[in-house]
């Protein structure tokens, strides 16, 4: 558990139980009780029934006669942020070309660099942190804190599927390879190319992460 004196206990539960949800620790459909993880995480029950309560809220858990039960985000959840994606995230790339200095164009071409690095080591953990980052500096450069704030949730939520999508070799190459494409479009100033670019790349990425064949 992260000890961070400017987080509050019940956040920091909230935030830990929310990685798991969503980094697939706990599958859809099991169940979880609040001593079960008041022992897990070391902490009293106020915190975790606080947690269990955004996570409602979040739609990531419901309650059943059985408990508490993990929701998860499903396929057709993920379908539907991927929409969402679509439509906004070319309107970053572009906010990101327009907007790009010298700080935000070296941290994305630093996340390419160490993605092609942990590539070549076949780190797939690494590489979901940093197909995090890449997205995340686009986001924060992008000259909008509407985009931003509405982008970053949704490329959380979807990190399970994220790494399905990086789950080998193959198919993690062929997304460096995506965001390295995107990265020239934008050092060349061509906010439509990155633009289409990155519509592609989100396109890839999915069905990268709903295939059930490694490609």
């Amino acid at each position: 558990m992260r000890d961070y004196k400017t987080v509050s206990l019940s956040d920091q539960v909230f935030e830990r139980l929310e990685d798991d949800i969503l980094s697939g620790k706990y599958e859809r459909g099991e169940i979880i009780t609040e001593l079960q993880l008041c022992a897990e995480l070391g902490v009293s029950r106020t915190p975790v029934r606080e947690a269990l309560r955004r996570l409602f809220q979040e739609h990531l858990v419901e309650d059943t006669p059985k408990g508490t039960m993990v929701l998860g985000i499903t396929p057709k959840d993920y379908r539907d942020m991927t929409e969402i994606r679509l439509r906004i995230e070319e309107m970053a790339v572009r906010g990101f070309v327009e907007n790009a200095d010298t700080d935000n164009l070296k941290a994305l071409i630093e996340a390419v660099d160490f993605q092609e690095f942990y590539l070549s080591r076949e780190n797939v953990d690494q590489l979901k942190a940093l197909d995090g980052r890449f997205h995340e500096v686009i986001y924060d450069g992008c000259g909008s804190i509407v985009l931003r704030d509405t982008l970053s949730p949704l490329h959380k939520k979807t990190q399970q599927y994220r790494r399905n999508a990086l789950r080998t070799p193959d198919r993690a190459a062929h997304s460096v390879r995506e965001h390295k494409a995107i990265l020239e479009a934008i050092r060349a100033g061509n906010a439509d190319l990155a633009a289409e670019r990155m519509e592609q790349h989100i396109l890839n990425a999915m069905d990268r992460a709903l295939s059930k064949e490694d490609a």
